[in-house]
């Protein structure tokens, strides 16, 4: 029987959670570690979560709740909150500054803390998009516009935390939409902070639209930012990069490879490969194609009508719309057929766009792929 060798973050905690800072450096893997910590649910810590806690103190607490299986976000921080609390090189890391911010009104949802890693070092953690429909819908509007509310209130996090705590040198970083945040904070804050900022983590988040590309704050910053994809990557082939990118191995296939759990990890990195799947090359034309063929407001028009077509169904979670499906299905339907005719027309013709983009991706993509591998069994 074969033996599955391949090993991830959690393991990383087995291995290397003994070992202090001092005595085996900060890593891109610990990096990932943290930026995970800004999804843990400390919103429920109450009057507590306000306080500067450890790592080890909030796990604790957290780990003491009956319902922390429910109300974490998936499966893998639960078994995260047993490592942290036990691990010397993370439990004494000190969280302070939590934040969570969710507005249906202004399609915002954002939450951050700060995690004092060492002696005037802090790790700035932004979560990514969570269980939430207005999180999603945030998410979409980043196709349209540019901040979107998350944007200008991470990069205002940035900017009080390090006006407050002057001597220190920060690393700032988050998973998907917390990757953005990351970058967008570290590009457009103030120029005295960003001298402080040593390195942006961006692990699997989408990019921007080229009016920030070509501004002069995001292109210092590329520079100090480490991006990285799982090989399969869809969101993080979102609009556009312009910094470089490295590609981890994931254990999942699919969308499913967005998981942080899922990235293998050798002793202090990630398992790194040369290429993404053809696949994800495919998502990534698909949807800039797509882009291209579409101005903003006729995006923005698309995106409002289907949250509309969501919103009735008055759920307001991604796990309250699979636990209903059936009757949100039938809502949508409904609320759909009520949409008027220009906007039943816009939304049809922006999905034949998107198919047509799929069909020219896939010729770019798996034909091409097909006739050099024709060549090169010729050649031979």
């Amino acid at each position: 029987m074969a033996v599955n060798t391949e090993s991830t973050v959690l393991d990383y905690l087995s291995w290397r959670g003994d070992l202090s800072l001092q005595s085996s450096a900060f890593n891109e893997v610990d990096g990932v570690i943290l930026a995970r910590l800004s999804y843990l649910p400390f919103e429920y810590l109450g009057e507590t979560a306000q306080t500067d806690l450890t790592v080890g103190e909030a796990a604790k607490h957290l780990l003491e709740r009956p319902d922390i299986a429910d109300i974490a976000l998936i499966e893998g921080d639960v078994p995260l909150l047993h490592a942290l609390k036990d691990s010397a090189r993370f439990c004494d890391m000190v969280l302070s500054d939590f934040v969570n911010e969710i507005d249906e009104d202004s399609q915002t949802q954002f939450s951050a803390v700060c995690i004092r890693t060492g002696e005037n070092e802090c790790y700035i953690s932004f979560r990514g998009t969570d269980n939430t429909l207005v999180g999603w819908k945030e998410d979409f509007n980043m196709g349209f516009v540019c901040p979107v509310p998350s944007q200008v209130l991470a990069k205002g996090y940035l900017s009080r935390i390090a006006a407050r705590q002057a001597k220190d040198t920060f690393r700032v970083g988050g998973h998907s939409k917390g990757g953005n945040l990351a970058v967008y904070a570290a590009a457009f804050c103030e120029e005295d902070v960003k001298k402080r900022i040593c390195t942006v983590y961006n692990y699997d988040g989408p990019g921007f639209d080229k009016a920030v590309l070509e501004q002069e704050g995001y292109r210092e910053i590329c520079m100090r930012t480490r991006t990285f994809v799982p090989q399969s990557s869809v969101v993080g082939m979102l609009l556009g990069h312009e910094e470089a990118y490295t590609i981890v191995h994931s254990t999942q296939v699919g969308l499913l490879q967005h998981d942080l759990y899922s990235w293998e990890v050798k002793r202090d990195k990630f398992v790194y490969l040369d290429t993404v799947t053809d696949g994800s090359k495919l998502v990534s034309f698909t949807l800039k194609d797509w882009l291209m063929q579409t101005d903003a407001a006729t995006r923005e028009r698309v995106v409002d009508a289907i949250y509309t077509v969501f919103a009735e169904t008055h759920v307001h979670t991604v796990k309250e719309l699979s636990e209903n499906w059936y009757a949100a299905a039938k809502s949508m339907i409904k609320t759909f057929g009520t949409l008027d005719e220009p906007t039943k027309a816009l939304v049809n013709e922006a999905m034949a766009t998107l198919m047509k983009s799929a069909r020219i991706g896939f010729d770019k993509t798996f034909r091409a792929g097909k006739e050099k591998q024709g060549l090169t069994a010729e050649s031979h």
